[in-house]
């Protein structure tokens, strides 16, 4: 999806007229976000388009960060992939149900006590990331058709970054 076609479907929720008003520009301007850019002057470059740019020039992902929380929720890198045909299918099925067992087995664990401590917590934190890019990487190679990928990713696993709060 390009971005001036999430303000279009933003603004089916919202009033441009207000969002122009509270950030203080045009309602004109407000509407080009939502007009694809095109030779003969329609549409604007919009915020999301300067704030990828500024991310790319910045090489900065706390920022995606930072907006992922302040929207309540988390940022999780996608794997790369360079899935070639292959697939082996079961044993990357068996290995996202097992990596999904170990971490209820954990939380399980912690919980025995009836309360989590912030030691117990970050661990479940590190395996849930863990299990959510190993998820993404399974997707991946599911909409690309092939699993061999699925072996070196667990090899080289990202480590889980520390959260900003």
């Amino acid at each position: 999806m390009e971005s001036y076609e999430i303000f279009k479907e933003a603004f089916k929720n919202s009033s441009p007229k207000a969002v122009a008003s509270e950030l203080g520009v045009s309602l004109s301007l407000v509407y080009k976000w939502a007009q694809e850019q095109s030779e003969s002057g329609s549409g604007s470059r919009n915020p999301l388009d300067r704030l990828l740019e500024i991310i790319k020039l910045t090489e900065e992902e706390r920022i995606v960060e930072w907006l992922c929380e302040r929207c309540n929720g988390y940022f999780v890198r996608n794997p790369t992939s360079s899935c070639e045909q292959g697939f082996e299918v079961l044993p990357a099925t068996n290995e996202i149900v097992s990596q999904f067992s170990t971490l209820l087995s954990r939380i399980s664990q912690a919980a025995l006590d009836s309360s989590i401590t912030l030691d117990e917590a970050e661990e479940i934190r590190e395996q849930w990331d863990r299990l959510k890019c190993y998820g993404e990487g399974f997707v991946r190679c599911c909409e690309e058709g092939d699993f061999t990928k699925m072996e070196a990713t667990k090899e080289n696993d990202p480590q889980p970054r520390k959260t900003l709060y």
